[in-house]
């Protein structure tokens, strides 16, 4: 799987952001670990770094292009106010609420009409400069994909603003159709993936924000990549039966170290794919109604019911008692504790 590489061009976008807040870019670069010099393209975990750094000296994570500066540290509030959702479209609302109310401007509105969804950016200051736009994307678009532990293909960006000169990496980045001069600011997919459940767990909350900013650059794919070639190989065998990681190592061909640095490219880890499953089983197994959580908690490869009970409240915030009495009562099975 080829490894994915950020322009040059968008590292000087964000190195130009800083200078003209009067912060000097060299100790910056620095920090992210890279030269004076950027003139080949960077990896994701480069361009993350950098844009965490920048963050951190400005104090803002939105390179000094909103209304208001979005404070270091707002994003992971952002990620903790949609985690629970439940659902992709519940938690784009929240989303945009958020961003509208660190941001103030450019802010977003979800519109679904005709079977499409699309996220409509609006504001005061018309046209922000296509880097702006181009940013509140990725923060969006990346958690939306990582909630929903798969890739939400597009099918056409607006910008209002126009192209910035020779730049052709703005209409290569997003993979479809990319419209400049338009009038608003415009992304749009399939309404059918707003029905697509959030699938993250505190845990899991936790792996991915020790990757941010970086993660919010990787398209996650739902049929490609390391972290479904492990799904596909656990869910092949009953979970009571799961490999320890150095054996599925083994199975998949390939050393420890090897597997880890790849699951960590694509923001996950072995700990939060394993829970992440165990827990999808483990409430649809609680849905289903004919096993005991006893059973259940066998089934899942826990050797006591205790063990099952704190790591199902870890997942949840519930206890699986909770969750099935929900169900019988008709209530939607992520009406988790908030």
């Amino acid at each position: 799987m080829a490894q994915q590489t950020i322009s040059p061009d968008f590292v000087a976008d964000a190195l130009a952001c800083l200078r003209r807040q009067g912060f000097a870019v060299e100790p910056v670069l620095a920090a992210a670990g890279l030269p004076v010099n950027v003139l080949e393209p960077v990896t994701t975990q480069q361009y993350g770094r950098l844009w965490h750094a920048i963050a951190e000296a400005s104090d803002d994570e939105f390179f000094g292009l909103s209304a208001r500066p979005m404070r270091y540290g707002s994003f992971a509030l952002l990620c903790h106010t949609v985690l629970h959702a439940g659902k992709l479209g519940k938690a784009l609302r929240r989303a945009l609420k958020f961003l509208r109310v660190v941001l103030d401007d450019p802010h977003g509105e979800l519109v679904v009409a005709d079977g499409k969804a699309q996220v409509v950016l609006t504001g005061q200051c018309v046209p922000h400069p296509a880097f702006a736009y181009r940013t509140f994307w990725l923060i969006l678009l990346g958690l939306a994909c990582w909630l929903v532990g798969r890739r939400i293909p597009l099918q056409r960006i607006d910008f209002a603003c126009l192209c910035p000169d020779q730049r052709t990496d703005y209409r290569q980045f997003f993979g479809v159709p990319v419209h400049f001069g338009q009038p608003d600011n415009r992304l749009v997919f399939d309404a059918s993936y707003l029905d697509l459940p959030t699938i993250r767990s505190e845990q899991a909350l936790k792996s991915f924000l020790r990757g941010a900013p970086g993660n919010l650059l990787v398209r996650y794919r739902h049929d490609t990549g390391w972290v479904t070639r492990m799904r596909a190989h656990l869910k092949a065998v009953p979970a009571a039966e799961w490999p320890n990681f150095e054996t599925l190592a083994r199975q998949l061909r390939m050393t420890p170290a090897t597997l880890r640095r790849r699951l960590r490219d694509e923001g996950q880890s072995f700990a939060t794919i394993k829970d992440e499953m165990r827990s999808a089983l483990a409430l649809s197994l609680l849905h289903e109604g004919s096993h005991t959580v006893a059973e259940i908690a066998c089934k899942l490869g826990f050797t006591e019911p205790s063990a099952f009970h704190r790591a199902f409240r870890k997942w949840t915030g519930n206890s699986p008692g909770a969750i099935r009495r929900g169900f019988h009562d008709g209530k939607p099975k992520h009406a988790l504790k908030r």
